[in-house]
């Protein structure tokens, strides 16, 4: 089955850091965002995939060619209109009715995909959110889909459609995106593919649901760090380093250097980065950068990027209050 990943966009929340780089390749427990997603993708037996790029795509398709050998099409957005604009940018790339699978870029995910790509109905990944108005909401009847809504105004449900849509009728799903670009119909000031899932719905094709109970946000730096922190629980042990402690759970990519520092919790460490005279934890330290004589806690440091403090001395007499900065 094919697969369609939309990563046009720019990812204004997470600057710095996506003004040298695309999102889904920043690193998130030892891997790219991107990397995760892929995993989970060819591990249920995708074959195939389409990916929307834009912004800096050129990096991204340098590293999935590099780093997984299934076959991929890539396709440019040159003008950011909205999901249902970009899905509608494959249709020359997909057979007449193949089904197909779309997750967008930035959601990492754990749910068993196997059993969803084997279900016989089109049916979307859906979770209860607390603020409905930020989603695109499925409304339920007798066990079926039986509206969507795109990120409503008025509380109409809280259950979020979560970026992961099995289509089993591709060819109706590009004729209602078709309808929504010729008659211009946008919502939010974009082609939205809620709308056009719920004007196949009108045209009596059945949609269901399945849950997905563990879907982590990489869209800002708080919660990059947070989903840093949770992936990082199921990670193998790291190991020690001699005359370092390492505070378990932790990613410390084997070409790292760590010296004389304090590493984790929940801190990830790229490939050749260098740690020395540092305590490093709740962090993301990115590929080849150094880190010198600092304390970091909740922090992101980019790739190749040099990060150095000065070390103190102090004589300090008894009951002295001192903050060194």
């Amino acid at each position: 089955m094919k697969a369609i990943i939309p990563v046009a966009g720019i990812g204004t929340r997470l600057r710095p850091h996506t003004l040298s780089q695309p999102k889904v390749l920043l690193n998130v427990a030892g891997k790219p965002i991107i990397g995760h997603i892929m995993d989970k993708l060819i591990a249920s037996g995708i074959d195939e995939a389409i990916v929307i790029v834009g912004y800096l795509g050129d990096m991204i398709e340098s590293y999935l060619t590099r780093h997984y050998d299934i076959r991929f099409t890539f396709v440019t957005q040159q003008e950011r209109l909205g999901l249902a604009h970009a899905i509608w940018m494959c249709r020359e790339h997909v057979e007449n009715g193949e089904p197909v699978f779309i997750i967008l870029g930035d959601t990492i995910f754990d749910v068993d995909l196997g059993s969803v790509l084997r279900s016989g109905t089109s049916t979307l990944g859906v979770r209860e959110v607390e603020d409905p108005r930020r989603f695109g909401i499925a409304i339920i009847e007798n066990g079926r889909i039986a509206r969507l809504v795109e990120k409503p105004n008025e509380p109409v449900g809280n259950l979020a459609i979560v970026g992961l849509y099995l289509i089993r009728e591709s060819d109706a799903m590009f004729q209602c995106i078709d309808t929504l670009i010729s008659r211009d119909i946008r919502t939010k000031g974009e082609y939205q593919l809620t709308d056009a899932l719920q004007m196949m719905l009108e045209r009596g094709i059945p949609f269901t649901t399945f849950p997905v109970n563990n879907w982590y946000d990489c869209g800002k730096p708080e919660t990059l760090l947070e989903t840093n922190e949770i992936l990082l629980k199921n990670s193998p042990p790291a190991g020690q380093r001699e005359g370092c402690i390492i505070r378990e759970p932790v990613f410390i990519a084997p070409s790292a250097t760590i010296e004389n520092a304090i590493v984790g919790p929940n801190a990830s460490i790229g490939e050749h980065a260098v740690i020395t005279d540092a305590i490093v934890r709740d962090s993301i330290i990115g590929t080849g950068a150094k880190v010198r004589h600092v304390m970091l806690d909740r922090s992101i440091v980019g790739h190749q990027a040099d990060l150095s403090g000065e070390p103190h001395h102090a004589n300090i007499g008894d009951f002295s209050v001192i903050k060194l900065r």
